[in-house]
């Protein structure tokens, strides 16, 4: 029995989460294929910057989950378990 890596499906689910993300956009405007593009967004709304005088940071997350991107993570995660 061979052992898994950890980063493989790291990376799988990257991928899967990006296509998935891709494809949602691009069907959003198809009659038939719409429903795909449909998710919720959240985060931060606006950045958090901190500003240490010679330095100033700008912090800020928002994440999009759509559809497609978590049909995406489970294909990812079957792909993954096939290996």
């Amino acid at each position: 029995m061979k052992s898994k890596n950890g980063w493989i499906l790291t990376v799988m689910l990257l991928s899967g989460i990006v296509l998935g993300g891709c494809i949602g956009m691009l069907t959003s405007g198809v009659s038939g294929l719409g429903w795909l593009g449909y998710g919720q967004s959240f985060g931060l709304q606006s950045p958090i910057v901190l500003d240490l005088g010679l330095l100033v940071l700008t912090f800020g997350l928002t994440i999009h989950i759509s559809i497609a991107s978590i049909i995406g993570v489970v294909l990812a995660i079957l792909i993954y378990r096939k290996m």
